[in-house]
């Protein structure tokens, strides 16, 4: 499904915030199936632990999940859980890593997932200034008013060798739908 270009009238009722997430607009992504991955540095656990984009996922096949914010309602009671609880199942169907990208410090992502329980399961990474989620067109400005600067849109994708294979793009932004783990491991 492709979601580039994708007019979508969307109302969220945010949950703990009393108003909107996302407006009425175009899903607009830069990153399609096909491309490779941009070479950037997101963070594991402190800014001294890089992690390379492109040198990463170079080899095999990974998903990266992309959250809003770290202990965010949606992200910390479905989002995350489903491919912490998933991950034996995406191992199965030949899944090398999974990751989850937030435009978050990487003390906070660190700490999130202590709380989740997500070591050994789901990588935990920082894109501290959303280099990453604005080179693949993934950025999500209107929660800036609710969580302090621009965020990552909720997407999931898989990538294969370097290149996407599969990306799915919330049509708000936010919403928790084709971005789950059990609509991702439903398409491997």
């Amino acid at each position: 499904m492709s979601v580039t270009c994708l007019r979508v009238r969307a109302v969220c009722r945010a949950v703990n915030y009393g108003r909107c997430f996302s407006r009425t607009s175009a899903v607009n992504t830069s990153a399609k199936v096909g491309d490779s991955l941009p070479s950037v540095d997101l963070f594991e656990n402190d800014p001294g632990t890089k992690v390379n984009t492109a040198e990463a996922f170079a080899s095999g096949k990974h998903i990266i999940f992309g959250v809003p914010g770290a202990f965010t309602p949606g992200c910390s009671k479905t989002h995350l859980p489903g491919y912490i609880e998933d991950f034996s199942k995406l191992e199965a169907k030949g899944v090398k890593s999974v990751n989850c990208v937030s435009v978050n410090d990487p003390f906070v992502m660190q700490a999130w997932g202590e709380n989740q329980g997500a070591a050994g399961k789901v990588r935990m990474l920082a894109d501290t200034c959303g280099a990453f989620t604005s080179q693949l067109g993934l950025d999500l400005p209107a929660v800036k008013d609710v969580l302090g600067n621009v965020r990552c849109k909720r997407f999931a994708m898989v990538v294969n060798d370097g290149k996407i294979e599969k990306l799915n793009v919330e049509p708000d932004g936010t919403g928790l739908t084709c971005s789950l783990s059990t609509s991702l491991c439903d398409e491997l």
